[in-house]
């Protein structure tokens, strides 16, 4: 994929499906299924809600708020961008409710191009059953194949064994530095564990996702510049608020574990 003039990084692969054989891929994979019963059985539905209505829908916005809590890592944009609620202008939203609570919900935006969407967020509050989040995607994708759609996408998974992240048509300094990212970055995001989810799926297929670099070599400075899009600022500040996150996630877990000892 290089050229003379310009060179490209590999940022991780996004999976896609043909909604109108999500039916086929749940009928072949009982582990599928055994998850959307286990969400039905304790009591989880899904329904599709109006969009202008949703935006300042209180329950949504707790459930994202636990969601948020939840993460390690800062939001990144473009990657973990959790503030989708503010602008659903031709989005399709659906939420999880179970026993009269809203547990969880799912945004999805249009790719006009592809006749398709992008699921940008699939959340789960602290109160969603097991298999609520498989019931949300469920639901969607079935809606999405009875409204004509031929395209859907989980969007990017960073630094994907699906992608070519650590092939050699990259320069050696960046592959070492992706592989460092990927194997010592997990306590702030869990790469495997991201693609795991995806892949359970079935994709018909995996796009790669790549940068491109107006340059014969990928340089450094390219690398800066991805990282202070995803930071929306300096790649530093974002590790120092992950760093301050985590130390206080700690910190809530010993205290936690420390008043379920008192109990005891």
């Amino acid at each position: 994929m290089d050229g003379g003039g310009w060179s490209v990084a590999s940022l991780g692969a996004q999976p896609n499906w043909a909604p109108a054989d999500w039916g086929a891929i749940i009928a072949r994979k009982a582990s599928l299924r055994a998850q959307l019963n286990r969400a039905r059985n304790k009591g989880a539905s899904v329904h599709e809600f109006d969009p202008p209505a949703t935006a300042a829908n209180p329950a949504l916005r707790r459930v994202l708020d636990e969601w948020v809590s939840d993460r390690p890592l800062p939001s990144l944009h473009f990657l973990i961008e959790p503030d989708t609620m503010g602008d659903l202008v031709d989005r399709r939203v659906f939420v999880a409710g179970r026993l009269g609570t809203t547990v969880g919900f799912i945004v999805a935006s249009p790719i006009p191009a592809r006749n398709g969407w992008l699921i940008e967020q699939i959340i789960r509050g602290h109160d969603a059953a097991n298999g609520t989040a498989e019931l949300l995607l469920d639901t969607t994708m079935r809606a999405l194949a009875a409204s004509g759609s031929t395209y859907v996408t989980l969007g990017l998974s960073p630094l994907s064994r699906h992608s070519r992240f650590d092939s050699a048509r990259m320069p050696r300094w960046l592959r070492l530095t992706l592989r460092f990212v990927r194997a010592h970055g997990r306590r702030f995001y869990n790469f495997e564990g991201l693609d795991a989810f995806k892949s359970k799926f079935e994709p018909h297929e995996w796009e790669e996702i790549v940068a491109i670099a107006n340059a014969p070599f990928f340089p450094p400075r390219g690398l800066w510049a991805i990282a202070s899009a995803f930071a929306s600022g300096s790649p530093v500040w974002l590790i120092v608020r992950a760093l301050a996150k985590a130390v206080r996630q700690e910190w809530r877990w010993l205290r936690h574990g420390r008043a379920r000892r008192h109990k005891a």
